[in-house]
């Protein structure tokens, strides 16, 4: 069994279609197709059905898929480790961040580290937490910021809590009433923004609602992050959403719910059976030192606290 060959399955099993994988993977699709056979020939069962043009996958393939994404993940460690013992001037962090972080303080602390190791490429995926917790699962992230408590379904994962970040209903500027705080009951009448499914402020508002007595009424649903601040700015609705992507928005405003208002928990997160690689923890040093001085000097963004160890 080569890489090669897993590498050939998972593209398929992606695609749902043999040519596309082959695009995909850069290679004839003859050739992606013969080490598919040889593939199923070694392991004595067939991976795909072909049945009128549909590509399934079989019983056979889907107990190998989990499998095929670990080891390929795995070895890419591997060849990430040893291309890091001449001292991380190469390498590569795979980040997963909530779109709150993308938006406000990951972009310094990512510049920091770009400074100190301008050799490392850096990719960043932005996403609701749950999604994130999946995709770090499967070995496509070396880190992830996510947001606590994990759920009784998450994979095995060593976390790390950081920050906590304050929630705020936010506005139109020009219908901010200005007072201190609204309560969650009085979202009642007001229609709401929702995010897409896989987003932590998804679960959180109908949460906060249900626990109040009722459900949310939805104007739209199904934004990212960057949409819902839009069409909060529009007039569509209201919709909560963490303090600090309301800096540098002039047309929004943000309100606290009525103490001890919502707040939620940020954390570092890689998966428990793999050991970070180099460069990714040089980028978990550097965003921890980033955000310590942060704290200290004042400069963390509004609604963010660091928590300490005690």
């Amino acid at each position: 069994m080569q890489l090669q060959q897993l590498a050939y399955f998972v593209a398929v099993a992606e695609a749902r279609h043999f040519t596309q994988a082959a695009e995909g993977m850069r290679v004839a699709q003859p050739s992606l197709s013969k080490q598919i056979k040889a593939l199923e020939a070694e392991l004595g069962a067939p991976l795909f059905s072909r049945a009128r043009g549909n590509v399934t996958l079989t019983p056979a393939g889907e107990a190998l898929l989990p499998l095929a994404r670990r080891m390929l993940a795995d070895a890419e460690t591997a060849r990430s480790e040893v291309g890091e013992l001449a001292g991380l001037r190469r390498g590569r962090v795979r980040l997963g961040a909530t779109p709150s972080l993308c938006a406000g303080l990951l972009a310094d602390a990512l510049a920091r580290f770009h400074h100190a190791y301008p050799g490392i490429e850096l990719f960043v995926e932005e996403g609701g937490s749950r999604d994130l917790v999946r995709t770090l699962a499967r070995g496509q992230l070396d880190l992830a910021l996510i947001i606590m408590p994990l759920h009784s379904d998450d994979p095995a994962l060593v976390t790390e809590e950081i920050l906590r970040e304050n929630l705020v209903v936010a506005s139109p500027s020009a219908d901010h009433a200005h007072r201190p705080y609204v309560r969650i009951e009085e979202l009642r009448r007001r229609p709401m923004v929702m995010f897409r499914r896989g987003y932590d402020l998804r679960e959180a508002t109908l949460s906060a609602c249900r626990q109040a007595g009722f459900e949310p009424r939805f104007a739209v649903e199904g934004g990212e992050m960057d949409a819902v601040l839009r069409f909060v700015e529009a007039g569509l609705g209201i919709a909560l959403v963490p303090s600090m992507v309301l800096d540098g928005r002039p047309g929004l405003a943000g309100t606290p719910l009525a103490p001890p208002g919502l707040r939620r928990t940020i954390a570092i997160a890689h998966r428990k059976d793999v050991q970070p690689t180099r460069a990714a923890q040089a980028f978990r040093s550097t965003l921890l030192l980033f955000l310590t001085e942060a704290a200290r000097d004042g400069s963390l963004p509004q609604g963010l606290d660091l928590i300490t160890e005690t």
